[in-house]
């Protein structure tokens, strides 16, 4: 079984506990996008692990993890995650490899995207400032420095000293902010490259041979599909393709390869930054939501917009990644609250809409068009067995399967790691 586990909404549902979870079942555990910019937090009994760029199936053991080639890697922040694994008695030697093609996050790219968003007022995206989405730029643009270069001194020099005469310019002249000693990168990362060293092979290679000898895989997307540089709410998405056609050209793995697709969403929605939100809540109740189901940012720890489960944004996730189920969290945190509602349309200039429109400017002034469920008293915090679910939870699931055209397989009631519902596992019900 060869699986990919994605987020459907804006990122932030919930993705590190899914993948914690099916990680028991899966040999490898494969990162294929995105960059230290996210955030997937894991609770094991009363410790809370949050990982950025380690593949989140490492906290399981005996599983091997493995960073793509589509992934931007920030060697500092990599080298402070395993060190932080280590002091949790989490060994990843032997078991972490990464791929010698993934692009390198330098300390230019950081300086821009902080710089660049401070020019752009209202139309701020609302990055991290962690360098991802120059990166991804200078990748594209063919200037990027990969980690393979690093063990080619005289190359790396080069490369980085050609990409300094450009970005130093626009450094000093347009952000007025100091210029960088190519010097200083240079011997900064070469530390780096001797440490990383023992992880960095031909992953490609690594994962085509362990699916040839009958492997269990699990592709473990970043942030959303509507964050997805080309079927996102752009330009407020991210840099790459956290879709789940991102598995493939983000790790080298032929896409007939894939067996099955499953969506992590909450139960309601959420959003960090800045962006089109049509079932945003800025009433009362979207601080409720954000109070009990502690939104706020786990690699930034900025309070995230909150909202009702918009249904038209998780069917588009559906067709757009050919889903195959989907894992909903945070079903407890709708406990006790008096009528749910969920979005089933979009109000746009006098017409109703039942699909996500491609235009900003549509989206924008969206209005929703709700379906009001009756909510429930009892809890579920912690309910491992479906049939003891309320009713009125049962409903509202119920009415989510049918809206978004996917069956739900996991319902995930509180963010420890047995607290779960699980309908079928992909990897052992076929």
């Amino acid at each position: 079984m060869n699986l990919i586990v994605i987020g459907t909404q804006w990122g932030d549902e919930g993705k590190g506990k899914i993948v914690d979870l099916l990680s028991e079942d899966a040999d490898y555990v494969v990162r294929y996008q995105g960059g230290h910019n996210a955030g997937h937090t894991i609770v094991i009994g009363d410790k809370k692990i949050v990982l950025h760029l380690i593949p989140t199936g490492l906290l399981q053991p005996g599983k091997t993890g493995v960073i793509g080639n589509g992934v931007v890697i920030n060697p500092e922040a990599l080298l402070q995650e395993i060190a932080t694994l280590c002091k949790e008695n989490i060994d990843v030697s032997g078991r972490l490899f990464i791929s010698e093609t993934a692009h390198l996050i330098m300390p230019y790219h950081q300086r821009i995207d902080l710089e660049s968003e401070k020019t752009k007022g209202k139309q701020k995206i609302g990055t991290t400032g962690r360098g991802i989405g120059p990166a991804y730029a200078d990748k594209m643009a063919r200037n990027g420095i990969r980690v393979c270069d690093l063990y080619d001194a005289e190359r790396f020099r080069e490369k980085l000293e050609t990409n300094l005469k450009e970005i130093n310019l626009i450094l000093e002249q347009v952000y007025q902010v100091e210029a960088f000693d190519p010097e200083d990168i240079f011997k900064e990362y070469l530390v780096y490259a001797e440490k990383i060293k023992p992880y960095v092979l031909n992953t490609s290679l690594l994962l085509n041979q362990a699916m040839d000898d009958g492997k269990q895989m699990l592709f473990e997307g970043a942030q959303g599909t509507h964050l997805d540089v080309d079927h996102g709410t752009y330009p407020f998405v991210t840099s790459s393709n956290s879709g789940a056609g991102g598995a493939s050209t983000g790790t080298g793995v032929g896409p007939t390869r894939f067996d099955e697709v499953l969506g992590v969403t909450k139960a309601y929605t959420t959003r960090v930054g800045s962006g089109p939100f049509p079932a945003e809540l800025t009433d009362q109740m979207g601080e409720t939501l954000r109070e009990k189901g502690g939104e706020f940012g786990a690699t930034t720890g900025r309070p995230r917009r909150c909202g009702w489960f918009d249904a038209l944004q998780v069917r588009q996730t559906v067709r757009i990644n050919h889903m195959t189920s989907l894992a909903l969290t945070k079903l407890d945190v709708l406990d006790g609250i008096p009528e749910i509602s969920i979005c089933v349309g979009y109000e746009v200039d006098g017409k109703v809409l039942d699909e996500m429109p491609t235009a900003l400017s549509h989206l924008e002034k969206a209005k929703p068009v709700l379906r009001h469920f009756p909510g429930w008293t009892e809890s579920t915090y912690g309910v491992t067995d479906y049939e003891k679910l309320p009713k009125n939870a049962k409903t509202y699931l119920e009415a989510i399967s049918t809206l978004v055209a996917c069956r739900i397989d996991i319902i995930s009631t509180s963010s420890k790691r047995g607290e779960t519902i699980v309908l079928r596992n992909p990897f052992t019900d076929k």
